[in-house]
């Protein structure tokens, strides 16, 4: 018995010491061999610290391609855990956690309300695990019952499990909720704002969540990266822009969350100069690019004209996740490289990454833009048929511009009228911009009456309408056309340009003269007139 006992506890102390999954099932299989699973309680003790070692070692879930490996990994641990003798709760917050890690929130839970059963009680690592698996779960009325749990067993002012109770309210847009819990709690860390912050972010609420973010005692750079995220969500750029300023000032290092998302301000103000700075400090401070931060970089070059540069950075990234192939091929369908982009989207699937809706947008629209309609169709009929993505009105829209631009009106028609969905602004749109080239009245009529029917007030519609009328010469469809625009009393937005010159932007709306160098400007624009009639 004595030998039994030495070899039990040798082999505890090898489980604790292993680094690799390979290595505890080695030791396992140690166990089995030697006949110490049938030893009570050596085999209790050796199964758990066994369990506990096992799943200490599962990595996080991959994408879920590549996730094949975890609901084995789980077997393996659910074997282990259902062949101890009188499990611990020790034992079930080990399980709990693995299944919450490796998101199967339903068994996670199954698994505590098996523990209650045996009337184990809960400890304060049990609520933790639990309402991270409610929040996968996203459900608020299984969340409320384990925060009623919570304040049932004491736990309810433990800072991890308040912690957990914001994530999990927020989560699911209850952010009043997830508020009243931070408030009425003693004790909040630096987590516990970042979740609320996090939550206020996700509701669109981004005033709340500076006003939060303000208050915080201290800061880390989640908090940073946090609000900043918010405010790209919200397209409020410029106030990220100017945050991620103050955070370098300060001397705190970004994270990739705020360095993306200030690299997304960037890109979408058509800040270059700006973004080109970022770009620096992360090469000076030897910042590693994920697919995140290369995403970022491809999208700044490319929506700021520098598709060179982006393809750049796109061939010297390590890692390529789905949305940087999408970012690099909506950057290729904004220049117009329609040839580049079908060859990028073959090396793609090639590559063996499934593409989505975003990608098949971004290659529809470089089709339109270069006029190939047959590779279009051919891509419209695969989406479904052999990738499997579904068609949605955006994708529907584009295969109506592209084949209205050709002048083929009455397919763009059929195309409409075969929808599983109706027509939105995009696609009646769409159809109308190519009756206004190839002049077909009578479907442009009908198009019209949709996009009034959706924006009543969009001045455009009137204007398109009335020039196709113009080009046929039917005068008194003109005027009826201009009166029902008077009395509408729509107004068509004007038109507006940015160009950036010595890093400062300049905004130009037509016919206006706000700009301090009009004179100069329309000086210069005359003199260009007048030197191309003279060629003339």
């Amino acid at each position: 018995m004595l030998i039994i006992c030495k070899q039990s506890a040798h082999l505890t102390d090898t489980i604790k010491h292993c680094k690799t999954i390979k290595q505890v099932h080695q030791v396992h299989a140690q166990v089995i061999t030697r006949g110490l699973l049938s030893l009570f309680p050596t085999s209790s003790l050796l199964l758990t610290t066994l369990l506990h070692s096992f799943t200490s070692l599962l990595p996080p879930p991959p994408p879920p391609s590549s996730s094949l490996h975890h609901p084995l990994s789980l077997h393996y641990a659910t074997t282990i855990f259902n062949i101890i003798r009188n499990p611990s709760t020790f034992c079930f917050n080990t399980i709990i956690r693995a299944h919450t890690l490796l998101s199967f929130p339903l068994n996670a839970l199954l698994f505590f309300t098996q523990m209650r059963r045996l009337s184990l009680p809960p400890d304060a690592h049990t609520f933790p695990f639990a309402l991270k698996a409610c929040a996968q779960l996203r459900s608020l009325s299984v969340t409320c019952a384990f925060h009623c749990q919570s304040f049932k067993f004491g736990f309810s002012a433990d800072v991890f499990v308040v912690n957990c109770l914001i994530r999990a309210y927020s989560v699911m847009g209850c952010i009043h909720d997830a508020y009243q819990v931070f408030d009425e709690s003693s004790y909040r860390d630096v987590v516990s704002y970042n979740a609320l912050i996090d939550g206020f972010v996700k509701t669109g609420e981004t005033e709340r969540a500076r006003e939060l973010f303000e208050e915080m005692p201290m800061r880390d750079s989640v908090s940073w990266g946090t609000i900043l995220a918010g405010y790209a969500k919200m397209n409020q750029f410029k106030e990220a822009i100017e945050l991620f300023d103050q955070m370098v000032g300060l001397e705190i290092c970004p994270d990739n969350i705020a360095l993306v998302s200030a690299l997304s301000a960037c890109a979408q103000l058509g800040e270059l100069e700006k973004g080109k700075t970022i770009h620096n400090f992360i090469e000076q401070k030897g910042i590693k690019k994920d697919a995140f931060l290369s995403t970022g970089l491809v999208d700044l070059y490319a929506k700021c004209g520098c598709i060179e540069t982006a393809m750049e950075i796109f061939e010297s990234s390590h890692e390529k996740a789905l949305f940087t192939w999408n970012a690099m091929l909506t950057g290729l369908a904004m220049h117009g490289h329609c040839q580049l982009l079908l060859d990028y989207f073959s090396r793609m699937v090639k590559n063996g990454v499934q593409p989505d809706g975003v990608t098949f947008l971004a290659v529809l629209v470089g089709c339109s833009h270069a006029g190939l309609i047959d590779e279009a169709r051919l891509l419209f009929e695969e989406m479904e048929g052999i990738y499997g993505v579904p068609r949605e009105l955006k994708h529907y829209g584009c295969m109506v511009d592209l084949l209205g631009r050709a002048g083929l009106i009455r397919e763009a028609m059929k195309m409409i009228e075969d929808m599983p969905m109706g027509g939105d602004l995009f696609v009646w749109g769409g159809l109308l911009g190519g009756c206004r080239i190839h002049g077909d009245v009578e479907i442009a009529e009908e198009a019209a009456e949709r996009v009034m029917e959706i924006s009543p007030k969009d001045g455009g519609v009137y204007s398109i309408l009335a020039n196709i009328y113009a080009n046929a010469e039917r005068w008194d469809d003109l005027g009826k056309m201009r009166r029902l625009r008077d009395c509408m009393r729509v107004k068509k937005n004007a038109g507006c340009s940015l160009i950036q010159l010595d890093g400062v932007i300049h905004e130009f709306v037509a016919g206006d003269s706000l700009h301090p160098r009009t004179e100069e400007i329309y000086l210069a624009l005359n003199g260009i007139g007048q030197h191309q009639l003279e060629a003339l």
